[in-house]
């Protein structure tokens, strides 16, 4: 078959075309270099279908295909999933540790250990009033002393303990928040939910939602940082989101399923959940505390005799049960008899004392581990983002280098398109006009 002498034009024409849209496309790219959750795209070409020549097109005799031209194929989002599961991961690992370090970082805080407002200067101010009681047995003064040090030493063991307390109140109440049909996580699921609806829709009609799939991914981004977040694709542009340990799907294409219950979900949810836990890092330390005024109270009231010097025998319910009138200082009613508070005062440094000094090293071990680990995960959460970034992060350099790329290929169509212009006007025009 003859080919047409406009085949030329089609021919440039498409090559200026396409050349827009890529200009378009690097125009896009660098608008949006600074945005987060923004993936680069880049305008794929391809060569236009061929123009079928039938037999004796070329000098043997034989047909051909005649090039025509460039077209584009699609606008792909520059992404790379194996990277995305991994900065993911490492998101998650690091909302685990960084909620833990905070946490322990807390609880160390209030033990204000050593300071004066410790519970450690409250046993020692506690064992030296015994020791002056049993240089003063007969003083008043003494005996009042002693029982306000007592006081004070059974006020900061329930205070303690009910700070701690407090901090897994806070970590449950926080978990509650989160995990509720109004907090983050139902809120990042409803929006997934509208936008796999809205990709599904896009995608069915033959498009490419990039920047849908874009602000989807960064949903998946932030929802990793609460838990273990893993995706199914089911195809037409609908995914399946598994959440944590959860027994149905977050969402399953448009469909939401939460809240739901979770026993280890990882991320912070994971860290709250242990650190409202009875055994979790603050449950064992209030379970050393009970020990400690448990110690304590059984120790001291095996000496004093009736009555008993404490009650209570946690740290919760510990409370001064002599009064100055009841206390002994003597097992004896002679006068000068010390021999009560010479033995209470010898158990400084005893059991009770080291029990706690052995929390206080825990607790302390626990939150330097707790930051340790929180300052490497945020390292490596920060290299897997980079790393990341450096496929789907927009580079200005490079995208400089495509514009001029582009712009002189469109000049180049356009000078073409000029060309075949002037040789069909020639033809058209001047063909047969003898002597012009």
């Amino acid at each position: 078959m003859p080919v047409s002498g406009f085949s030329g034009l089609n021919v440039a024409l498409r090559g200026l075309l396409a050349q827009q849209r890529g200009l378009d496309v690097t125009g896009h790219n660098i608008a949006n270099a600074e945005r987060a959750g923004y993936t680069r795209q880049e305008a794929v070409m391809s060569a236009a279908a061929s123009l079928q020549l039938s037999a004796g097109a070329v000098a043997g005799g034989a047909g051909a295909q005649l090039g025509q031209g460039v077209e584009v194929e699609q606008y792909r989002r520059i992404r790379d999933q194996f990277l995305d599961l991994q900065a993911r991961a490492q998101t998650m690992s690091a909302g685990q540790h960084q909620t833990t370090a905070k946490a322990l970082g807390n609880a160390e805080a209030l033990l204000a250990e050593p300071g004066d407002g410790g519970l450690g200067k409250l046993m020692s101010n506690f064992w030296d009033a015994w020791s002056t009681l049993a240089a003063n047995p007969e003083s008043a003064s003494a005996k009042s002393s002693l029982i306000g040090h007592a006081q004070n030493l059974a006020d900061g063991f329930r205070r303690l303990d009910a700070q701690l307390g407090q901090l897994q109140t806070v970590a449950g109440q926080e978990y509650t928040d989160l995990t509720s049909a109004t907090g983050v996580v139902r809120q990042t699921a409803d929006e997934l939910a509208r936008l796999d609806a809205a990709i599904v829709q896009q995608t069915s009609a033959g498009r490419t939602p990039n920047d849908l799939l874009d602000r989807r991914d960064e949903l998946l981004d932030q929802l990793s940082q609460y838990g273990q977040v893993s995706v199914t694709d089911l195809g037409g542009g609908s995914v399946s989101v598994q959440f944590g340990d959860a027994a149905a799907p977050l969402t399953n294409g448009s469909a939401v399923t939460w809240p739901q219950t979770l026993t280890a979900p990882g991320g912070k949810l994971g860290a709250l959940l242990t650190l409202q836990s009875a055994t979790g890092p603050i449950g064992a330390r209030r379970t050393d505390l009970d020990t400690v005024a448990a110690q304590l109270s059984t120790a001291v009231n095996a000496l004093h005799g009736t009555p008993p010097f404490f009650s209570g025998s946690t740290a919760a319910t510990l409370a001064v049960n002599a009064t100055s009138a009841t206390l002994d200082a003597g097992s004896t009613a002679a006068a000068g008899a010390n021999d009560i508070a010479l033995a209470v005062a010898a158990l400084r440094g005893g059991t009770a004392d080291g029990t706690y000094a052995s929390l206080v090293r825990s607790l302390g071990d626990d939150a330097a581990a707790a930051d340790r680990l929180a300052a490497t995960a945020v390292t490596l959460k920060a290299v897997a983002l980079e790393r990341r970034t450096e496929v789907s992060g927009v580079s200005l350099d490079e995208e400089m280098t495509n514009m001029v790329r582009f712009q002189r290929a469109y000049q180049a169509s356009a000078r073409v398109m000029s060309t075949m212009d002037e040789a069909l006007d020639t033809l058209i025009n001047r063909t047969g006009r003898v002597g012009l």
